[in-house]
């Protein structure tokens, strides 16, 4: 059973920055691309940016582009979003997905973790 859990969310200022973890379990992701989306109130979830297993490819949604990273640690099983120089309108419930048939990755989510950006 494929589990993900997002950690590392909470309160900061603009400007600022905070990292995300995803502790993924119960399959070998070596064939999977590994994403982050978010949702903010009242919008739809959108993609933000994702990673793929092996090759460590990565991918960006413009929004975040020169932003954010985002990257891995095979070890640990555990995907990263880096982001840097937070926006009030960056604030919502983030959330780490994985796939195997699109860069885009849905088959799988997570709980979600909550970032607050405040101005």
């Amino acid at each position: 059973q494929v589990q993900l859990v997002e950690s590392g969310g909470g309160l900061v200022q603009a400007g600022g920055s905070l990292r995300l973890s995803c502790a993924a379990s119960g399959r070998t992701f070596s064939t999977y691309f590994m994403g982050w989306f978010r949702q903010a109130p009242g919008k739809e979830r959108e993609w933000v940016a994702s990673i793929y297993w092996s090759g460590g490819y990565t991918y960006y949604a413009d929004s975040v582009k020169g932003r954010f990273t985002i990257s891995k640690d095979v070890a640990k099983n555990t995907v990263y979003l880096q982001m840097n120089s937070l926006k009030p309108e960056d604030t919502a419930v983030y959330y780490c997905a994985a796939g195997r048939s699109s860069r885009v990755p849905t088959d799988y989510w997570g709980q979600g973790t909550q970032v607050t950006v405040s101005s």
